[in-house]
């Protein structure tokens, strides 16, 4: 499938120092920072640098240097916070929304990293 980037999404901008964002981890590949409209008390953003759409997009096309360090990134993050249910945190949930079903409101992957609270069941029937 091919997956094609739009690089006026917000994350591209932010990547460009257009936006400012509150960040809280950056790395080569990777850039962390506060999401404006939080869900949860911790609520960070991890995106690759690379412009890449969906998990699916960039687990099949990144490099193994990009996967690792967002990977790495994604667990400096809930460290950073707090989260580390192995090490005395509570807990925390991961999300990355894809496509139109998944309800992906910015077309550059991104994994939501919520924390700080009892956050319920994952999804509601309808």
């Amino acid at each position: 499938m091919a997956y094609a980037y739009d690089d006026q999404n917000i994350f591209a901008k932010i990547l460009r120092g257009e936006i400012p964002n509150d960040t809280v981890l950056e790395t080569e590949h990777t850039l962390a920072f506060r999401d404006i409209a939080p869900k949860a008390p911790d609520h960070v953003l991890v995106i690759p640098k690379g412009t890449y759409v969906t998990l699916d997009h960039f687990c099949a096309e990144a490099s193994d240097a990009e996967i690792v360090d967002f990977n790495r990134a994604v667990a400096q993050v809930c460290k950073m916070i707090g989260a580390e249910p192995g090490h005395g945190g509570e807990g925390f949930r991961a999300i990355s929304n894809a496509g139109e079903n998944g309800v992906q409101e910015v077309p550059h992957f991104h994994m939501h990293i919520l924390a700080g609270r009892p956050l319920g069941p994952m999804l509601l029937m309808r």
